[in-house]
C-alpha cells in the first residue's frame, strides 16, 4: 500500500462516523489527497499521497486501488456526501446564460484545439453565486472508480481549479475591494486567479519548468490586466516555500508577495496546528462547496 507523505487524524474520529461526515477527495496524475469533515464540518482526517515518477506510467485508478484497498477510512460507507476534485489539463469557464449541456464537449474541444479522446467525457460544475460553470474533462475509468467505491451515495465532481475558485471567492471577502492575485503552485504548473473584490477577473493555468518562466507569465498577466506589480497583493498557495527559487525570483518584482491565509469557513481539529495555512487551498475549496 502506498504511504502518505502527510497523515493527520484525530483520535476521536473514525470510520464509524462516516454516515454523518463529508469526504473530500482530490485526484490527479501524480497526486492523491483527501480530507474528511465531521458532522460539525470540522476537518478531522487528512492524507496526502505523491506518486513517484516511476509509478506514474500506471493508470491512476490502479494507484488509487492500492490506496483504497485496506484503508480504514476510504473503505467506510456510507458517507453523508462525497466531493471529488479532478486535476486534468482540459478546463474552461462558460457564463451561465451561454451554457448548453449538449455542447459541453464542444467547449472543451474549442479550448483544446481537438476533440476529447474516447476515454474522456465533459463534466460541468455550476458556480451558482458567480454566474458561470466550470467545464472539464473526466475519464470514464476515474468516474467509474469513485462511483463503484461509493455506490448510491451523494457525489459531486468538480475540477481542481473549480475548487480553487470556491476557496478564493471566500478569501476575497476577507480583503478590501482592491484587486488580489492568488497563485496556486504544483510541481510544474501554477494557477493564476485574480479577483477584484468578489468579482472574478482572470483564471488560467500555466506550465512553467523554471522560476524565470513563472515570473514572465505572472508579470505578463498583470500587464494584460493593467495591474501594477508594485501595488498589487499577491497571495501564494500550494507547493511553495520561502526557500524556493520561484519565491525568490517573484519577490524581485512583486512588492506585496505574501503566503496565503486560511479561508474562513474551514475549521480543522487541533491535530492540524502544524500544517501551513497556504498548503491545501484546493482541498479547502472542496470543504467550502457545501456552504
Amino acid at each position: 500500500m502506498p504511504t502518505p507523505t502527510i497523515s493527520i487524524h484525530a483520535d476521536q474520529f473514525g470510520p464509524e462516523q462516516s454516515a454523518r461526515s463529508v469526504l473530500c477527495l482530490e485526484a490527479g496524475h501524480d497526486r492523491f489527497r483527501f480530507i474528511a469533515l465531521d458532522e460539525q464540518g470540522q476537518g478531522q482526517w487528512l492524507e496526502d499521497y505523491a506518486f513517484p515518477s516511476l509509478l506514474t506510467d500506471r493508470l491512476p485508478t490502479d494507484l488509487l486501488a492500492d490506496i483504497f484497498r485496506e484503508h480504514p477510512l476510504l473503505t467506510a460507507s456510507p458517507w453523508q456526501e462525497v466531493r471529488v476534485s479532478i486535476n486534468t489539463p482540459s478546463f474552461t469557464l462558460v457564463p451561465q446564460p451561454l451554457y448548453r449541456k449538449e455542447y459541453a464537449g464542444s467547449y472543451l474541444a474549442l479550448m483544446r484545439g481537438s476533440q476529447l479522446p474516447a476515454h474522456e467525457f465533459a463534466q460541468a460544475y455550476a458556480h451558482e453565486a458567480e454566474g458561470f460553470l466550470s467545464v472539464f474533462s473526466l475519464s470514464h475509468d476515474l468516474a467509474d472508480f469513485f462511483s463503484e467505491a461509493y455506490p448510491l451515495q451523494p457525489m459531486t465532481f468538480v475540477h481542481q481549479i473549480g475548487a480553487l475558485l470556491e476557496a478564493t471567492a471566500v478569501l476575497a471577502q476577507q480583503t478590501a475591494g482592491e484587486p488580489t492575485v492568488y497563485l496556486y503552485f504544483e510541481d510544474e504548473f501554477v494557477t493564476v486567479i485574480c479577483r477584484n473584490g468578489s468579482t472574478l477577473r482572470y483564471c488560467n493555468r500555466f506550465g512553467c519548468r523554471n522560476a524565470q518562466d513563472l515570473t514572465y507569465y505572472v508579470l505578463y498577466t498583470l500587464t494584460e490586466l493593467q495591474i501594477n506589480p508594485e501595488t498589487v497583493v499577491v497571495m501564494l498557495y500550494g507547493e511553495i516555500t520561502p526557500f524556493a527559487e520561484r519565491y525568490t525570483e517573484l519577490s524581485r518584482f512583486l512588492a506585496h508577495l505574501r503566503f496565503g491565509t486560511f479561508p474562513t469557513g474551514v475549521t480543522l481539529g487541533g491535530d492540524f496546528s502544524d500544517l501551513p495555512d497556504h498548503r491545501y487551498l484546493s482541498l479547502y475549496g472542496l470543504c467550502l462547496m457545501g456552504d
